[in-house]
């Protein structure tokens, strides 16, 4: 049901494609861990509730049968005296026996129970936050697959272009060999390149479909298509805020030693509360009764009790220590993460900087590389060169063109990874289209040169 519910929500984008954000949206959605939010609300609530009922009454029902070495007795004189006077004075029982209910009733606790309910929300707050870091990962895998797939249907584009070019010389060649103006190897040279072109594609449409299963079940969507990323950069630097869900994690985690420290308080408190005992049996209150007759007999009694513990004084101090030292190693573990994060993000703004002057020396070669490639058919066409030559042409030129696209999807990569290692804080990084120098026929087609600013 979940699944279905979600492929209905997901049908708009199915038709434009799915953008990279759609795909995380959706990845988190059906991970599996997502359900342990509800499961970690339900539990706390649970908790909560138990320990609210620390403010009912508290019954407790105890039978007991004893037998005494010994038992209070009348003194010898006064039992001969009653004697004489015709009471017999039998004295109580060596064995005894007693069922009864004590019944208790808090009526000031010195805010334990508020203290302990505090304590297991905040619990709640650090499990919940930790499961948020687990899904925030996932990310990180979509990301993975998303690129793979966005980089392998870049090189099938730009091979279907290199299969085009190919069987566009092929054809000439087989006008020329009718001619007489070119040799039949030269022929069998293209047509053999042309078909290590068609076997490439075939190899990288088969990673292409595996890629898109992968990212379909993770997603749990079917991934048909997807859209590169176009978003205009508008900041470069470290960001100065991070809404990271580690720094959430370890903030649940103060939040647990600030209601710890708040019991301790509470434990130096005195407790009041009432109290009811009743019980049948033998003897009763009536001592002096029972010790005239031997029968069971109902008994009650109700009070007031006030205790005060102060054993707490003792561990206060060290118990505060702990808790500071607590809190110490929490802030010490942030300061780590921070410190490795702004690292991390020192990398991945470098590495855009370098793959955007890495791109911008592509264009550069691209053109050289297709002036070269056209001179390189005309030369053939004048019979200069053979096709041996040309193939090395248009093959140099393909993997300039590969190369661009390797260096375009890195960088938005590393883009996209930059705004996950920021908590999606940073400016929207991404690309900012530009003309670049192509002519027609290039095996790229018309590109954009981007910059990151």
């Amino acid at each position: 049901m979940k699944k279905l519910f979600l492929a209905l929500t997901m049908l708009p984008m199915l038709a434009l494609g799915q953008t990279l954000d759609e795909c995380q949206q959706a990845a988190e959605k059906n991970y599996p861990l997502i359900q342990q939010y509800g499961l970690i609300e339900k539990t706390t609530q649970l908790t909560v509730a138990n320990i609210q009922k620390g403010w009912l009454p508290q019954v407790s029902a105890s039978a007991q049968a004893t037998y005494q070495s010994d038992v209070t007795a009348w003194p010898d004189e006064m039992k001969t005296m009653m004697g004489g006077m015709g009471i017999d004075m039998k004295g109580l029982t060596k064995d005894q026996y007693r069922v009864g209910i004590d019944v208790q009733q808090t009526i000031y606790d010195g805010g334990v129970i508020g203290s302990q309910k505090r304590i297991a929300r905040e619990q709640g707050k650090v499990q919940a936050a930790q499961n948020e870091v687990n899904i925030y990962n996932v990310r990180r895998r979509v990301n993975e697959m998303f690129f793979g797939l966005l980089l392998i249907d870049e090189q099938i584009k730009l091979n279907t272009d290199l299969q085009t070019l190919l069987a566009g010389n092929e054809r000439k060649l087989e006008s020329m060999t009718k001619r007489g103006t070119a040799a039949e190897s030269d022929l069998q040279s293209v047509k053999a390149e042309r078909l290590n072109a068609v076997q490439k594609g075939t190899e990288l449409a088969s990673q292409k479909q595996m890629l898109q299963r992968m990212l379909s079940t993770f997603c749990g969507i079917e991934i048909n298509n997807i859209q590169k990323p176009q978003v205009k950069a508008e900041g470069g630097g470290l960001t100065a805020e991070n809404r990271r869900p580690e720094l959430k994690a370890l903030d649940a985690q103060i939040g647990v030693l600030n209601a710890q420290e708040k019991a301790l308080n509470a434990a130096l408190m005195p407790k009041v509360g009432v109290f009811a005992q009743g019980f049948y049996g033998y003897p009763g209150l009536n001592m002096f009764e029972d010790m005239m007759r031997h029968k069971w007999s109902l008994n009650g009694i109700v009070g007031a009790r006030v205790t005060w513990n102060i054993g707490a004084l003792y561990t206060r101090k060290n118990d505060k220590a702990k808790l500071q030292l607590q809190r110490d190693m929490t802030e010490n573990n942030r300061e780590v993460f921070l410190f490795n994060n702004n690292l991390e993000q020192i990398q991945q703004h470098e590495n855009i900087a370098r793959y955007q002057k890495l791109m911008t020396q592509d264009g550069e070669i691209i053109s050289l590389r297709q002036a070269v490639r056209k001179a390189a058919e005309s030369k053939l066409a004048h019979g200069i060169i053979d096709a041996n030559d040309l193939v090395r042409e248009i093959n140099q030129e393909h993997a300039s063109c590969v190369q661009q696209s390797v260096h375009e999807i890195e960088m938005l990569k590393e883009i996209y990874d930059n705004k996950i290692t920021t908590g999606g804080l940073t400016p929207d990084p991404g690309l900012t289209p530009n003309p670049s120098p192509r002519g027609e026929g290039n095996l790229k087609g018309e590109g954009s040169s981007y910059s990151y600013y």
